[in-house]
C-alpha cells in the first residue's frame, strides 16, 4: 500500500485562502492538513505571516473530516501551560480532528526573538523533552491526575494549572514529533504516534542523494525504536510501531518532474517504511507541488 498523502499549507496566505485551500484538500481525499508553527519563516520573513491555531481554528470550522495540526510547534515560543489549553480548545472545535507536530526547534529567529538565551543544540533537547512531559499530562487534563498539575524543571513552571476538559482525543491529541539525531528519534519513539522526517541532516544534491538521506533517517529511526524497546524490556505494553512521515520540502521540485518521477519516489519512500507523505500545496510562487502536478499527485495516493 502507498503511503497516504498529506499536505502543507503555509500561513503566509490570506486566512481566507488557507481556509479554502484546506477544503480543496479535503474535497480531494487528503488525509491531513499541516501548516508551520512560526513567527516568521526564512525568507518568507519580509511578508505576510499569520498565527497557526487562529488559521487551524478556521480551518477546523469549515471541514468535516480532514485532520489538521502543526508541523511543528516548539518551546522556542510556546509556553506549555497557556499552548496545552489551545491545543485542547482546538481539539473540541474540530471534533478531535487535531494532530499535533512537535519538535525542538532550531536557534533561527524564532529562538531569539523573545529575547531567551542562545541554547545548544543539547540544552534545546533537554528543553524540548522536558516541554513534551509537562505539555502531555496537561493536555491529559484530569484524567489520571488532580485538577491542576504543578512543575518545577528546569526551563519550565506550573502551578496547579488546569486544562479542563481535557482533549476531545484520548488520552490527548497524538504527537507527531520532528527528530533527525539518535536522541531526538529515541524521544520520538518514546512518546510520538508518528515520527515525521525531512531528510538527511545535510546538504544533499539530486534526487537519489536526497532518498538516500530518508533510507538514513529510516535506518537510524529502526535502531532508536530497538534501543527504546529493550529499555523497556518486559514492561513494554503499547505498539513499538510509531507512523512515519517523509516530508517533502518546500523548494524540493526534482519529485515533480512527471508523474513517473513521482511514483518511483512514492515507491521508494514506501519501501523504506514510510506511511505517510507531506507535500506543500500549490503555491502562486510557484513553489511546492507545481499546480499541473496536483491532479496527478492525489491520483496516485488514491489507487
Amino acid at each position: 500500500m502507498l503511503p497516504e498523502l498529506s499536505v502543507i499549507v503555509l500561513p503566509d496566505v490570506a486566512p481566507a485562502d488557507f481556509v479554502a485551500q484546506t477544503r480543496e484538500a479535503e474535497a480531494a481525499g487528503v488525509r491531513r492538513v499541516w501548516t508551520y508553527d512560526h513567527l516568521s519563516w526564512r525568507d518568507l520573513r519580509d511578508g505576510p505571516w499569520h498565527a497557526t491555531v487562529p488559521l487551524l481554528t478556521a480551518a477546523a470550522l469549515a471541514t468535516e473530516r480532514v485532520r489538521i495540526g502543526p508541523q511543528v510547534a516548539s518551546p522556542n515560543f510556546r509556553h506549555p501551560v497557556t499552548f496545552a489549553k489551545e491545543v485542547m480548545t482546538l481539539d473540541h472545535l474540530s471534533g478531535g480532528r487535531v494532530d499535533l507536530g512537535i519538535g525542538a526547534g532550531t536557534a533561527a529567529h524564532d529562538a531569539q526573538v523573545l529575547g531567551e538565551p542562545v541554547l545548544t543544540p543539547r540544552q534545546r533537547q533537554d528543553r524540548f523533552e522536558e516541554w513534551t512531559g509537562l505539555l502531555g499530562r496537561l493536555l491529559r487534563g484530569p484524567q489520571g491526575e488532580a485538577l491542576g498539575v504543578d512543575h518545577a524543571g528546569e526551563y519550565w513552571t506550573a502551578v496547579d494549572a488546569r486544562t479542563i476538559p481535557g482533549c476531545v482525543q484520548a488520552p490527548r491529541v497524538p504527537f507527531t514529533v520532528g527528530a533527525t539525531g539518535p536522541r531526538g528519534m529515541r524521544h520520538a519513539a518514546r512518546t510520538g504516534a508518528a515520527w515525521v522526517s525531512i531528510g538527511a541532516p545535510r546538504t544533499v544534491e539530486g534526487l537519489d542523494d536526497w532518498l538516500d538521506g530518508f533510507a538514513e533517517q529510516a535506518a537510524a529511526f529502526d535502531r532508536a525504536q530497538e534501543q527504546v524497546a529493550a529499555e523497556a524490556g518486559a514492561d513494554a505494553t503499547a505498539d513499538p510501531r510509531v507512523r512515519r512521515i517523509a516530508q517533502i520540502g518546500l523548494d524540493r521540485p526534482e519529485p515533480f518532474t512527471d508523474a513517473g518521477t513521482y511514483a518511483d519516489v512514492i515507491a521508494r519512500l514506501s519501501a523504506l517504511g514510510y506511511d505517510e507523505v507531506s507535500i506543500h500545496w500549490p503555491r502562486a510562487d510557484g513553489r511546492g507541488v507545481p499546480a499541473a502536478a496536483l491532479d496527478a499527485v492525489v491520483a496516485l495516493h488514491a489507487v
